[in-house]
């Protein structure tokens, strides 16, 4: 005779379910907003046959978030659906490790937009920072390919050290930036830990000390207009920046925590918490990108022409 399912079965049934149809809304969002970036980018490009170094930037960053929300996705999704299709060590092994890819690129390439703006727009006098913001958009190019290219090397360290620790029969489940792993406590985790954290550490530094030289270099150029009783056109420049890198610092402060709380609850059965953290850790690459749409001229321009040609055909069916 057959056994009924437990209750305790079905909720964690539909507990499964409405974590999967949340991030599915979250990811396809993200995807939607991200591609709208790409896209217009890529008209430009081909309008233009260039592209500045704040464009590259948001290009190969919203490329970034695409890919890491659709491979994140495929893997959750079909953790549930069908996890025995994970079982296999080569698929399993290849989408974490493609997540991984594309996220701590997100991460570095985002860091790398702060630190651009922070060099574009802030007005110190220190010879290497003069340096800098001159050859700015030369070294734009070589920053990126180096992000791509650490991404790419730590990726495949964490997914080595992911397979080394499958190979000595402990079992676990390493998925992209929001692990959920169920193995016994372990001294050669502190390795793959310590990486991952010192990635995410990394990027949010960048952040944090981007958005203390904007605040300051703000707060010398006030005070030198006001004893000069003088206004200046890049003042607007400063404050536009500043509002755009302190929503990136509110976000990327609460997206480290989250980060860190996926490692420290990497051991532990998948509870409320960590369902909580995957939930936001999805969110956030649409509506950080949502942000950057409304903080340049050019896509916020392409969007509102886009809105008014979908508000213009609603009303006339």
């Amino acid at each position: 005779m057959e056994a009924s399912p437990s209750p305790q079965q079905s909720n964690v049934t539909s507990d499964g379910v409405l974590t999967v149809a949340i991030i599915t809304v979250e990811v396809f969002a993200g995807m939607w907003i991200n591609a709208f970036i790409v896209c217009v980018l890529c008209i430009a490009w081909v309008k233009k046959k260039t592209l500045n170094s704040i464009e590259k930037i948001l290009l190969l960053l919203g490329f970034s978030r695409i890919s890491y929300l659709c491979f994140t996705w495929i893997y959750r999704l079909l953790s549930m659906i069908y996890p025995k299709f994970l079982h296999d060590q080569n698929i399993g092994q290849l989408l974490r490790a493609l997540a991984n890819l594309f996220n701590y690129s997100s991460l570095w390439v985002s860091a790398c937009l702060c630190g651009f703006y922070c060099i574009k727009i802030s007005n110190f006098r220190n010879s290497f920072f003069i340096y800098l913001k001159v050859k700015i958009d030369r070294i734009v190019p070589w920053i990126l390919l180096g992000s791509e290219i650490l991404a790419l090397a730590i990726s495949i360290i964490i997914s080595d050290l992911s397979e080394t620790l499958q190979g000595d029969n402990l079992t676990s489940t390493y998925q992209a930036n929001f692990w959920e792993v169920t193995f016994r406590r372990d001294k050669h985790l502190l390795p793959t830990f310590f990486l991952a954290g010192l990635v995410f550490a990394a990027s949010f530094m960048i952040v944090i000390f981007s958005a203390v030289c904007l605040l300051f270099s703000l707060w010398r150029h006030k005070h030198r207009m006001q004893t000069n009783s003088m206004k200046d056109l890049s003042m607007d420049a400063h404050i536009r920046a500043m509002k755009s890198i302190l929503s990136f610092l509110v976000m990327y402060s609460i997206n480290f925590v989250c980060l860190i709380l996926t490692i420290i609850y990497a051991t532990k059965k998948e509870n409320i918490m960590t369902l909580l953290i995957l939930m936001y850790l999805c969110a956030f690459p649409g509506v950080h990108s949502l942000i950057l749409i409304f903080s340049n001229p050019k896509l916020e321009k392409a969007l509102m022409k886009i809105l008014s040609w979908v508000k213009c055909d609603f009303f006339m069916k």
